[in-house]
């Protein structure tokens, strides 16, 4: 095949994990939507049983409900999971033939890192629901693609060489790292986006009144948890590509290794955020929502370092356009 049909084929591949993420996204709030308590979590109390001389036999208190099969919530939850790896791997066949396409890594400017950001989120994703059922963040990582992608076209460059600065191992490393940091970045973030829902929740409802797929998900303090994993996994991801293979590469590229540049000061400005966190969370013993809400401005300005600098902004990093 051509270059041409390469990347024919990987527009072709990231436009139909678009339309397949977006499926998955309607299965999941459908899912959402359409779920019930857990039965056997909301016992049915007895009544009590009146004999014929008057004596009044008292049950046991509470019996519960007999197991039911797979709901429709289930059933939804399922097709969901199903059409999220089938859109990995049409944005991996998609990244992958965006590769062949270029004959250079797939991340030199805005819409190959995108794409590649995206397949790391999706990627680790995939890999906690196997390891540790969180399926419960299908709706928010599927909508994130669908946006994120939404977007990359609107940025869509065709394939071609790089500039003669990029043309260095460090482009591997330096931006590699930066997209595994971001994809986990965006799943701890949903994890934290929820875990203010459910734990809004659990203030003001009152345990005779949970119904819903709400109470179907894990407690506010396994969120919690989780969020802080995914980003104690990241965050060294991160410390590598912005604070360590950044600055090496710039004295290779530019004979500095700091220069105030706008991508260097926000990506700067991403570790110190994502490390007051987790340093508030070592030593100070920050749980819930304050640190929730923490780690979304974390988010948040690595997003406004990827996209606001990019399209806003000017400085030495444009040289690899959008």
């Amino acid at each position: 095949m051509s270059t041409q049909d390469w990347a024919t084929l990987s527009n072709q591949a990231v436009a139909a994990a678009t339309v397949v993420f977006a499926l998955g996204c309607l299965a999941h709030l459908a899912e959402w939507a359409f779920g019930r308590r857990v039965d056997a979590a909301a016992p049915v109390p007895e009544p009590a049983m009146v004999a014929a001389d008057g004596v009044v036999t008292q049950r046991s208190p509470a019996t519960p409900r007999p197991a039911a099969g797979p709901d429709r919530s289930d059933l939804l939850g399922r097709a969901g999971l199903s059409l999220t790896v089938l859109a990995f791997l049409l944005l991996l066949g998609g990244v992958s033939a965006r590769g062949l396409a270029a004959q250079r890594v797939p991340w030199g400017n805005m819409y190959e890192f995108a794409t590649t950001g995206l397949l790391v989120a999706t990627g680790v994703y995939l890999v906690l629901v196997r390891v540790a059922g969180v399926q419960w963040l299908g709706p928010i990582i599927t909508g994130f693609c669908v946006v994120v992608l939404g977007l990359a076209f609107l940025v869509y460059v065709p394939a071609g060489p790089l500039v003669p600065a990029l043309h260095s191992y460090w482009l591997v490393l330096h931006v590699s790292a930066a997209a595994i940091a971001g994809g986990a970045f965006a799943v701890g973030a949903g994890a934290s986006a929820v875990y203010l829902v459910k734990s809004r929740a659990e203030q003001r409802t009152s345990l005779d009144a949970r119904r819903g797929y709400l109470w179907r998900l894990p407690s506010s303090a396994a969120m919690d948890r989780l969020a802080y994993r995914v980003h104690a996994f990241a965050f060294p991801v991160w410390t590598f590509a912005a604070l360590i293979a950044g600055p090496i590469w710039a004295q290779y590229a530019w004979g500095r290794y700091w220069g105030w540049d706008p991508k260097e000061v926000w990506a700067f400005i991403t570790w110190v955020v994502y490390a007051g966190y987790l340093h508030a969370r070592a030593t100070a013993g920050w749980r819930g929502r304050t640190a929730a809400m923490l780690a979304l401005v974390g988010f948040a300005t690595f997003l406004f370092n990827f996209v606001g600098i990019n399209l806003f902004g000017s400085g030495l990093h444009s040289y690899a356009g959008v």
